[in-house]
């Protein structure tokens, strides 16, 4: 297996939708998913870009993703905020998961960001285990939040 793991580019959008999408399914709610790939694009690549994502590629096919923002902190200042990291169902268990989270802490630190923060489904015990090998803090006191406009 010869992993490549590299910044996404535009012309990834269309297949990191599907990621997405795949995603969406695996967490029981593949109708949130309500993006436009013309938003998406915008969004990553536009003039103002809000994410910015690492690809896992094996024969110019990518086979997972890490999507990730700035947030700020009043209290830790700007950190990494882990929207999505997903390895496509077939290609799971072959380390493609540790080397994108390598990535994004090799990024964090590049940018000097005080951690990392995500969220994990409570019932998602295969992520979860996969977070506690980084020595992960779960923290079950606070209540997600949103407010749909």
């Amino acid at each position: 297996m010869s992993i490549t793991i590299r910044r996404a580019t535009k012309d990834d959008c269309p297949r990191l939708l599907e990621l997405i999408k795949e995603l969406a399914l695996y967490e029981k709610a593949p109708e949130e998913v309500t993006v436009t790939l013309e938003h998406f694009v915008e969004s990553g690549f536009g003039t103002n870009p809000v994410w910015w994502a690492f690809v896992a590629e094996e024969n110019e096919l990518v086979l997972g993703f890490a999507l990730y923002y700035i947030r700020y902190s009043t209290w830790k200042g700007q950190r990494m905020y882990l929207e999505d990291i997903l390895v496509t169902e077939q290609a799971r268990g072959k380390g493609i998961g540790k080397l994108l989270f390598d990535q994004l802490i090799v990024e964090a630190k590049e940018k000097k960001l005080s951690g990392i923060v995500w969220q994990v489904l409570e019932w998602n015990e295969p992520a979860i285990n996969f977070y506690k090998k980084y020595n992960a803090n779960f923290d079950p006191e606070w209540i997600n939040c949103s407010v749909p406009i």
